[in-house]
C-alpha cells in the first residue's frame, strides 16, 4: 500500500481532513506546519505550490482542496463506507460542490466584512443568505444525513462548513441545522480527530514558548 502523507496546521481547514482520515481508519504519517515560514519551503511548496493545508501525498499522487481529498479518500478506500451508492451519487456530488462553491463564498464573504451590493448579487454564485439558508434547510428536511439515512463522505464537509456558517452568523441558525450538527457531532472519528488536532496545537504552542 502506497504511504499516507497529510499536510496541515490544527487550525486550518486540515481539521476536516483529519477527521476524515479517522472515519477511513487507516494509517498516516502527519506532517503539521506553522502558517508562514513553514508553509513556504522549497520541500512543502515541492508539494504544494500555493503553500497552504491541507495537502495529502498519497504515494505519488497529491490532491489538494478539502472537497476534492474527501472525494479522493471516499473514492480510493471504498470499504470503509463513505462513497456514495449509485443512487445518493446526485445528491452526494450537488451537496459536496455547493459547499465547496456557493456555502464557501457566501461565508468568506461574511467573514471579511464584505456586502455584495443588491444590483450585483446575481453574480454571486450564493445570490444571497436568505436563498442560501432557505436552501440548506430544504435539503436535510426529513433527512439524518446529505444522502438520507447513511454518513457518508459529503457529510463531513457539508457539516464542517455548515457550523462555520451558522457559528459565524453568515446564515441563520434554525432547528433543522443544530439537529444535523448534533447528529455529526457524536461520531468518534471526529472526537478523535479533535483530541489529535489539540495535541498537535499544543505541541506547536510549547516549542514557540
Amino acid at each position: 500500500m502506497d504511504d499516507l502523507h497529510f499536510y496541515t496546521n490544527p487550525q486550518s481547514r486540515g481539521c476536516i481532513i483529519r477527521w476524515m482520515l479517522e472515519e477511513i481508519g487507516v494509517s498516516y504519517e502527519t506532517h503539521v506546519l506553522a502558517y508562514g515560514g513553514a508553509m513556504k519551503t522549497a520541500d512543502y511548496l515541492a508539494v504544494n505550490r500555493m503553500g497552504k493545508v491541507p495537502t495529502i501525498r498519497h504515494g505519488q499522487a497529491v490532491v489538494t482542496e478539502v472537497a476534492a481529498i474527501c472525494t479522493y479518500l471516499a473514492e480510493t478506500f471504498p470499504e470503509a463506507g463513505l462513497g456514495p451508492t449509485r443512487g445518493e451519487k446526485a445528491d452526494y456530488y450537488r451537496w459536496m460542490f455547493f459547499a465547496a462553491g456557493p456555502l464557501e463564498e457566501l461565508v468568506t464573504n461574511h467573514e471579511m466584512g464584505f456586502e455584495v451590493p443588491q444590483k450585483r448579487q446575481g453574480m454571486m454564485g450564493y445570490g444571497r443568505a436568505e436563498d442560501v439558508t432557505a436552501t440548506l434547510e430544504q435539503a436535510l428536511l426529513d433527512r439524518h444525513y446529505v444522502c438520507g439515512d447513511h454518513f457518508r463522505a459529503v457529510d463531513i464537509y457539508f457539516s464542517s462548513q455548515l457550523i462555520w456558517c451558522f457559528n459565524s452568523g453568515a446564515i441563520e441558525k434554525r432547528p433543522v441545522f443544530e439537529a444535523y450538527a448534533d447528529r455529526v457531532s457524536d461520531r468518534p472519528a471526529l472526537k478523535r480527530a479533535t483530541r489529535l488536532d489539540e495535541e498537535a496545537l499544543a505541541k506547536m504552542k510549547a516549542g514557540a514558548a
